[in-house]
C-alpha cells in the first residue's frame, strides 16, 4: 500500500480562496479584518512564525499588526498592550506569540484578552464553548486537522481516533473538537500520552492516528494499522549537513516506514503547518463578522 499524501498546502490554498469572498463581504460594508501580533523578546523560530502570519494576513486583504516588544517588559506592560488592542476597533484578533519569557505568566495574558478577540481559542471562554459545542473560536491546529480528515474524505464519524499527547494546544482539543455530537465530528477518542502502559495497543486500534507528542520519528510502522490515516502534528528541526539550509525539519512520525502501511499520511513540512495559518486567518475573519454584527446589532 502506498499512502495517499494529504497535501497541507493545497488545501489551506483553497480555504484562502474561500475565504476572500468572506472578506470582500466584509469590505464593502466598510469593514477590513483586523490582526494585531504581539512578539515579546527576538527568539528566532517565534520571529518566523510571526513574519508567515502577518504575510498570510496581508496577502487575503486583513490589516496585519505587528507589535515588537522587548524580552525585559513587565506584565503590567504587556497587560496594558493587550487592554490598548482589546479596545481599538480595529483589530479583531489578538494573538500573543508564544513561548513567552519565563518571568511572564502566559496564563494571566491570555485571560486578559477579549475572548471575541482571542483568534488563538486559548481563553477558558472559548475552551469552554469547545467542549460543551458550542459556535466559537475553535484552536487553529486542531481546527485545521478537522479540515484536513473533511477536504480529503476522511470524516472521523464513527471512527476511531487516538491522539497521542496531551497537551492544552492540540492533543486536548483536538479530542474535544472530534467527539462532538457534530457534523464533521461524531469520533470514538483514545487519548494517549507518556503515561500510557503499552502505547502500540492502542495506536494499533486508531482508524486516524494523530500524533503530537514532539517526539521525532516517534511513531514507528509497527505501531499503526494497515489502512489507517495519520495526522503528523511534531515539526522537530535536526541538523543535516547535506539540506540547503544545514537542516531539515521531521515529525513524530516515521514518515517512509508509516507511507507504506496507511491509507493516507500528513507530511512534515506541508501537512498540518499550512493549516494552522488558514485557520488562524478564518478565526479572524469569523471575529470580525461576529463583531460587526454585534456592532451592527447595538445601532439598532
Amino acid at each position: 500500500m502506498v499512502a495517499q499524501i494529504i497535501d497541507g498546502t493545497r488545501i489551506a490554498a483553497q480555504i484562502r480562496e474561500q475565504l476572500s469572498f468572506r472578506i470582500s463581504g466584509l469590505k464593502v460594508s466598510g469593514v477590513t479584518p483586523g490582526l494585531a501580533v504581539i512578539l515579546v523578546g527576538n527568539d528566532p523560530a517565534s520571529e518566523s512564525y510571526v513574519r508567515g502570519k502577518g504575510r498570510a494576513a496581508e496577502e487575503l486583504g486583513i490589516y496585519s499588526r505587528q507589535i515588537n516588544l522587548p524580552e525585559t517588559i513587565s506584565e503590567d506592560e504587556l497587560i496594558r498592550q493587550v487592554d490598548y488592542l482589546n479596545a481599538d476597533p480595529k483589530i479583531h484578533g489578538i494573538l500573543v506569540q508564544s513561548p513567552l519569557p519565563s518571568h511572564l505568566d502566559e496564563n494571566k495574558v491570555i485571560l486578559r484578552i477579549d475572548p471575541a478577540k482571542d483568534v488563538d481559542g486559548f481563553h477558558p471562554m472559548n475552551v469552554g464553548k469547545m467542549l460543551i459545542g458550542v459556535p466559537g473560536l475553535l484552536p487553529a491546529t486542531p481546527h485545521g486537522i478537522q479540515e484536513l480528515l473533511l477536504r480529503t474524505g476522511n470524516d472521523p464519524g464513527g471512527k476511531h481516533v487516538v491522539v497521542v499527547g496531551r497537551s492544552n494546544l492540540v492533543g486536548k482539543p483536538v479530542a474535544a473538537i472530534l467527539v462532538q455530537k457534530a457534523k464533521g465530528a461524531n469520533a470514538t477518542v483514545t487519548i494517549c500520552h507518556s503515561r500510557t502502559a503499552d502505547l502500540a495497543k492502542h495506536t494499533m486500534q486508531a482508524d486516524i492516528l494523530i500524533a503530537a507528542m514532539g517526539k521525532p520519528r516517534f511513531i514507528t510502522a509497527d505501531m499503526v494499522k494497515e489502512g489507517a490515516v495519520v495526522i503528523d502534528v511534531g515539526v522537530t528541526r535536526e541538523e543535516d549537513p547535506l539540506a540547503k539550509k544545514g537542516y531539515r525539519l521531521v515529525g513524530d512520525v516515521d514518515f517512509e516506514a508509516v507511507s507504506r502501511k496507511a491509507k493516507a499520511i500528513t507530511p512534515v513540512p506541508g501537512g498540518v503547518g499550512p493549516m494552522t495559518v488558514a485557520m488562524l486567518m478564518v478565526n479572524t475573519v469569523s471575529a470580525a463578522e461576529e463583531q460587526t454584527h454585534r456592532n451592527q446589532s447595538k445601532r439598532v
